[in-house]
């Protein structure tokens, strides 16, 4: 990531920052075609995004060679416009990871690139600008920048109110970011409105206790806990957890089956998609919070902690973390003593096995 003075460039070449269009007298030495006001600039966008997409950022920013015919010339296009949408991809995707992990300064970057390949790729009045929008949005949320966040609301708003076939999971992702936005400004029945619409929206796509749905339930939730109304908070973030573990669950049973089988495969039950990183940071994300609201209650309730930590270790074993999985296993053990015997017992009796061999099989491993 060192840096050279940009200035030996072409003449007439106007120079500016990445991040924040200033005049750039810093240059990337990795791809030689990000340009930075000051090192400070360059380090946060490393740190964000760039050290993911220097190299593939040469093969878009590099001068376009003169070709004689159309034809060459519309391949080329055709070439280049694949490899924006690559980076589409893969900056929106980083930008939500950074966002589920809480990351608010380091998602900004990201972001950034996304939205501006997309606005290359597809306009400016494009509905593939909102989920963007709303990653601006939420992250200037979580950093208490609400005039910049309601700006890039406005921008998503409108775009939805022009598209006529906008679907109705883009819908929901604005209404919930538009519910996070009036619960941090403390309006909270404007908030519950939108959540409420958000639950709505995401239900007609994927129905009322999916993983996608939950999230709106999740801030609804956040949203009675801080009006203090209790019971509603906690019937909330029990439907969430109750989703979360009817989802993993099914994914660990198809898992150590596989595991389990011996000899050749003569048919596939593994239909069912894994978790893939957003939804993985989602769900830590989620299941954390409630975690600690429920370690945190006056109240102790066994069961509903159970299901939760149950949850948690489901999310770290899927996701490899073995470490994290054994310990969230180990208070798990501890809290269902104190419970009677149930369905799950026998199942979270296998996983804690599977985890401890998981372990034993790492450590072998190694000399």
């Amino acid at each position: 990531m060192s840096s050279v003075n940009p200035l030996s460039n072409s003449k007439g070449v106007k120079l500016v920052c990445e991040l924040c269009h200033s005049p750039a007298y810093v240059q990337c030495d990795g791809c030689k075609v990000t340009y930075y006001c000051d090192v400070e600039h360059q380090r946060a966008d490393w740190t964000s995004i760039h050290e993911k997409i220097c190299q593939l950022l040469i093969s878009v920013r590099a001068a376009v060679p003169f070709l004689a015919s159309a034809e060459d010339r519309a391949h080329s296009a055709e070439q280049l416009s694949q490899r924006k949408r690559q980076l589409i991809d893969v900056t929106s995707k980083e930008a939500q990871r950074l966002l589920y992990e809480g990351r608010h300064v380091e998602v900004i970057p990201a972001a950034t690139h996304a939205l501006t390949f997309t606005i290359d790729v597809y306009g400016l009045t494009s509905v593939e600008l909102v989920p963007v929008y709303l990653i601006l949005a939420e992250a200037n949320i979580g950093l208490g920048n609400l005039t910049q966040a309601e700006e890039y609301l406005s921008h998503a708003y409108w775009t939805v109110l022009k598209t006529l076939d906008c679907s109705n999971l883009i819908r929901s992702k604005l209404h919930r970011n538009l519910g996070l936005l009036y619960s941090t400004k403390g309006e909270f029945e404007e908030s519950l409105r939108h959540l409420s619409n958000d639950i709505y929206y995401a239900s007609t796509v994927s129905g009322p206790s999916d993983i996608s749905t939950s999230g709106g339930y999740f801030h609804m939730a956040n949203v009675f806990f801080r009006q203090n109304k209790m019971d509603i908070a906690d019937s909330l973030y029990s439907e969430v957890a109750d989703i979360w573990h009817s989802h993993l669950s099914s994914l660990v049973d198809v898992q150590i089956k596989s595991s389990l089988r011996s000899g050749p495969v003569w048919f596939d039950d593994t239909n069912q998609e894994g978790l893939d990183e957003n939804q993985e940071a989602e769900a830590l994300q989620i299941l954390s919070a409630i975690c600690d609201i429920r370690e945190q209650a006056p109240k102790k309730e066994p069961a509903k902690m159970s299901k939760v930590l149950h949850a948690l270790t489901m999310l770290h074993y899927l996701s490899m973390d073995y470490k994290a999985a054994h310990e969230c296993g180990r208070k798990l053990l501890q809290l269902t003593q104190q419970l009677p015997r149930d369905d799950t017992s026998d199942s979270i009796a296998l996983l804690i096995d599977n985890i401890e061999r998981k372990i034993s099989t790492k450590q072998d491993s190694f000399p």
